[in-house]
C-alpha cells in the first residue's frame, strides 16, 4: 500500500454514539485498504462471495510492487512452500493460512488464464512475458466479482462504531487534476462505511514506492503490538578495507555457502560497488542483527584444510595463488577474486612455497577459507529491501482468518503482518493465502 503519512485519528465514533447519525447499513461490507498483492486477492475472494467490496490505495495505480518484483517478470509463487521458509516471533501463525490456500491453487488460476510461466532455481516460478500478466489476472477477477478499486484516496480517519458492527472512515480522494483547476478542487473528503475493515498496507520496503508505516499505526491505535521493524531480503553494505576490496570487484559472481550461527544457504553471492548481494546474502539477511558477523565459505565443494595438505604433498614448490588457480579445476575463484583474496588472508605468504609454510599456517588459512569472516556495517535499508522483516504481532490476530482478537472485523493480511518470506516467492504465496482466508469471513 502505497499510503502517505497523514495525522490519522483512529478511535471510537463517538459523534455517532446514540445518534440517528448512527448508519443502519453499510455502503460497503469489506473495505480494504492497500491495492497490492494481498489485498487485491482478499478482495476477490471476497467478491466471489457476494460482498460489497471496495479497495482503496493512496497510489495512482494498482499492484506496483507486483510490476516491479522479479525483474518485471513476478516470481509468483514456489513449488517448495513450507512453514520454515517464513520467519515470524510465532513459526507457527503461518500454517494454517498456508494449509487452505496453495501453491498448487495459485498455479491453477494462472493455468486458466493462460499465463506461461517457466521454474528457476530452487522451484521459483516466474512469468514467461510480464508480471502485468498477474497484476491484470488480480484485476479481471476483481471486476468479474464487482470489486471497487479507489485509487488516489488518502485516509484521514478511522472511526469503530461503539457497538463494535463496523467502521467510518473519512477519506480524501486526489481529482483528476486540470493544469488550470483550482487548488480547493483537487481532493474531495469523502466519508466510508463499512462492516469489515482490513489493513493490506505492507511494510516499509522500497519507500520510493508510496510504503509507510501506515498498517502499524492502525494496528497500535487499536491496541495492537510492533515487532520491531527491519529491512529484509536486503544486500549488505561494508566500509573501511573490506569495503574498498568488495567494491574493486564490483560485477563479479559465483556460488557459495553463506552462513551464520542461525542458517545457511548454498546459493550465489554477487560483489558490488555497495557491498555483498545476490541470492545468498539476500537470505542471510533475514537472519542477521546489526553488528553480528557473516560467514561465507568460498569453495562450497571442498575442504581447503585438507586440500593444502594434499597440495603441500603434491606440488611443495607452488605458491598459494598457483594451486588456488590450477588444482582446484571448476571450483576455481576468478583470478580478480583471487589477487584480493591473497592481499587479505595471505599476503605474508604470497611468495612463499607450500613446502615452506607451517601444515597449522595452511589448515588455518584453509578454515578461513571455508569460513570467511565478514562483519557488515549495515544494510541498504528499506530502500532497496524486498520486504521488511517484523510488523503487526500475530498474538492477537487469528490464524485461521486474520482477524483481530482486539477489535471486531478489523483484519490484518500479508506482509503488514510479522511474517516474512524467504526470496523465492514465499511473500507472494503468504499474500495470496492470507488474503484468501481473510477473503473467506469478512
Amino acid at each position: 500500500m502505497q499510503q502517505p503519512h497523514t495525522s490519522l485519528k483512529i478511535d471510537t465514533a463517538q459523534n455517532y454514539a446514540g445518534s440517528t447519525n448512527a448508519p443502519s447499513t453499510f455502503a460497503y461490507d469489506v473495505i480494504i485498504i492497500g491495492a497490492g498483492a494481498s489485498g487485491l486477492f482478499c478482495a476477490l475472494t471476497a467478491g466471489k462471495r457476494g460482498r460489497r467490496v471496495l479497495v482503496v490505495d493512496h497510489a495512482n495505480k494498482a499492484g506496483k510492487k507486483i510490476l516491479m518484483s522479479g525483474g518485471g517478470r513476478c516470481n509468483f509463487t514456489n513449488y517448495d512452500i513450507e512453514p520454515k521458509h517464513y520467519l515470524s516471533s510465532n513459526p507457527h501463525f503461518c500454517k494454517s493460512a498456508l494449509s487452505r490456500y496453495l501453491n498448487w491453487d495459485f498455479i491453477g488460476m494462472v493455468s486458466q488464464y493462460q499465463i506461461s510461466y517457466h521454474e528457476r532455481e530452487h522451484g521459483q516460478l516466474f512469468c514467461d512475458t510480464s508480471a502485468n500478466d498477474i497484476l491484470q489476472m488480480l484485476l479481471t477477477q476483481c471486476r468479474a466479482n464487482q470489486v471497487t478499486i479507489q485509487l488516489k484516496t488518502a485516509i484521514q480517519q478511522i472511526q469503530a462504531l461503539p457497538d463494535n458492527t463496523g467502521f467510518v472512515l473519512t477519506v480524501n480522494q486526489q481529482a483528476n487534476q486540470q493544469a488550470n483547476q483550482p487548488a480547493n478542487q483537487k481532493s474531495s473528503q469523502q466519508t466510508l462505511t463499512c462492516h469489515s475493515l482490513v489493513v493490506a498496507t505492507g511494510g516499509l520496503s522500497i519507500p520510493t514506492m508510496g510504503a509507510t508505516g501506515f498498517g502499524y499505526q492502525v494496528a497500535q491505535q487499536f491496541g495492537h503490538t510492533i515487532v520491531p521493524t527491519s529491512a529484509g531480503l536486503v544486500p549488505f553494505t561494508f566500509t573501511d578495507k573490506i569495503g574498498d576490496a568488495i567494491k574493486s570487484l564490483s560485477g563479479v559472481g559465483f556460488e557459495v555457502i553463506a552462513f551464520n550461527e542461525r542458517i545457511s544457504f548454498r546459493l550465489p553471492v554477487l560483489f558490488t560497488h555497495r557491498g555483498l548481494s545476490g541470492p545468498a546474502m539476500l537470505q542471510l539477511s533475514n537472519y542477521w542483527h546489526v553488528g553480528e558477523p557473516i560467514f561465507i565459505n568460498l569453495f562450497p565443494s571442498l575442504d581447503m584444510a585438507a586440500f593444502f595438505a594434499e597440495q603441500k604433498k603434491q606440488h611443495p614448490k607452488q605458491l598459494i595463488r598457483t594451486v588456488l588457480n590450477d588444482q582446484i579445476g571448476a571450483a576455481a575463484l576468478p583470478k580478480k577474486v583471487m589477487a584480493i583474496l591473497q592481499s587479505l588472508l595471505w599476503q605474508d605468504m604470497a611468495e612463499t612455497e607450500l613446502a615452506n609454510i607451517k601444515d597449522e599456517k595452511l589448515a588455518q588459512l584453509g578454515e578461513q577459507l571455508n569460513a570467511w569472516c565478514l562483519t557488515p556495517s549495515g544494510t541498504e535499508g528499506y530502500r532497496t529491501a524486498e520486504v521488511t522483516r517484523g510488523g503487526v504481532a500475530t498474538d492477537k490476530v487469528s490464524s485461521k482468518t486474520m482477524q483481530s482478537q482486539l477489535q471486531p472485523n478489523l483484519y490484518f493480511i500479508g506482509e503488514v503482518l510479522d511474517v516474512t518470506g524467504w526470496l523465492g516467492g514465499y511473500n507472494f504465496q503468504w499474500a495470496w493465502a492470507s488474503g484468501f482466508v481473510a477473503g473467506e469471513v469478512v
